[in-house]
């Protein structure tokens, strides 16, 4: 199985699979003298971590990044990247495999069962192995290492809509994300959507959702035309997420209802002699190159597809038959997407930014 590596100067590689003994990742190309430590790395996958509230899966996992490789002391004592690969390690310790024994033969509507058969003719069928969610833990990993390549970048992302309920954006308010177990902006949508999900739990469903990542302080000029294009990298970081079925930049969809005036972003001369633009429809990105303004993407998850419903299948063997998944799993896999989508554009950023300082020679 090839391609478990994302990037190009700053490269991520991950390896594991849901019940193996851990996960974990390499990290290619971040440069020398940078700050790094696990409690840093830690942060962030805190964020991610399961079992923190009734709405997300209760695998006790903590989630604990170790440094293996890539870093030392510096003359000041400081721990500092050394310029080499940079190896990440989190072990696995709360599998239960024995959830999975009965439906180790049939195929789960919705999961990659049938098609890793179809490719490889075997699978893991223990949580899904190396298509599990699970792999997502140490993209948040790699994500914090890229933020310290751009420390000057702000990347922050939030769920904007569960199931058919949005929010309300006059009540938009980035410091309500850290409030609520949503990652919700919206101090009220986050309340309504509370009793929406324990519905939809307690039913033995799921729900899918929306999550927008906005990046902040990225100057004009990364990305590259045709091929290379900034907003093409990210809308492939994005699509790589587990369970995400659709990525759109800016106003993405809707800027097709829009008329040619409406979708124009007009520039003037602001007081500092710089460009500025009266609008983002474009999301920060123009020709497959960064305008300087918030760089905005959002990414949508469908329902996570373990339920408790019956539903129909067939099972390796080609016998129809029924199948219900038990174990523990995310209601809604897109509120924990949330950091993983971060981590996602963090790898872009750092990425192009190094594409970017390469050719300027700076």
């Amino acid at each position: 199985m090839s391609h478990n590596a994302f990037g190009h100067l700053f490269r991520m590689t991950t390896w594991g699979e849901s019940h193996g003994p851990a996960i974990g990742c390499t990290v290619d190309g971040c440069p020398p003298g940078l700050p790094l430590t696990a409690e840093f790395i830690q942060s962030f996958l805190d964020k991610r971590r399961p079992g923190q509230s009734r709405h997300t899966t209760q695998r006790r996992e903590p989630d604990e990044a170790r440094i293996l490789s890539g870093v030392f002391e510096n003359d000041s004592g400081e721990q500092v990247t050394t310029g080499t690969t940079i190896s990440i390690v989190i072990d696995n310790v709360d599998q239960r495999s024995k959830d999975y024994g009965d439906i180790k033969d049939k195929y789960r509507p919705g999961h990659a069962d049938y098609t890793y058969i179809a490719k490889y003719g075997i699978r893991d069928y223990r949580g899904g192995g190396r298509s599990s969610a699970r792999e997502t833990a140490v993209r948040v990993a790699a994500g914090a290492v890229a933020r310290k390549v751009i420390p000057d970048v702000t990347i922050r992302g939030a769920l904007v809509q569960l199931g058919p309920n949005k929010v309300d954006r006059t009540r938009w308010d980035w410091n309500e994300v850290d409030n609520n177990p949503f990652f919700c902006p919206d101090p009220v949508a986050a309340k309504e959507w509370e009793k929406y999900l324990d519905g939809v739990r307690k039913s033995g469903s799921s729900a899918g959702a929306v999550i927008e990542i906005v990046a902040e302080g990225a100057p004009a000029g990364w990305g590259a035309p045709i091929y290379g294009k900034l907003d093409q990298d990210i809308a492939s970081a994005l699509m790589s997420i587990n369970a995400v079925k659709g990525v759109e930049i800016g106003d993405g969809f809707a800027a097709a209802s829009l008329s040619g005036e409406d979708n124009a972003d007009e520039l003037r001369i602001g007081n500092d002699g710089q460009p500025r633009f009266l609008s983002n429809h474009a999301g920060g990105i123009l020709g497959g190159i960064s305008t300087g303004q918030p760089i905005v993407a959002r990414f949508a998850v469908k329902p996570t597809s373990s339920i408790l419903t019956p539903r129909q299948t067939i099972d390796r063997f080609g016998t129809e038959t029924e199948i219900l998944t038990k174990g523990r799993h995310d209601p809604c896999v897109g509120i924990r997407a949330v950091p993983v989508g971060e981590a996602m554009m963090a790898l872009v950023l750092a990425d192009h930014y190094l594409r970017h300082r390469a050719q300027v020679g700076q």
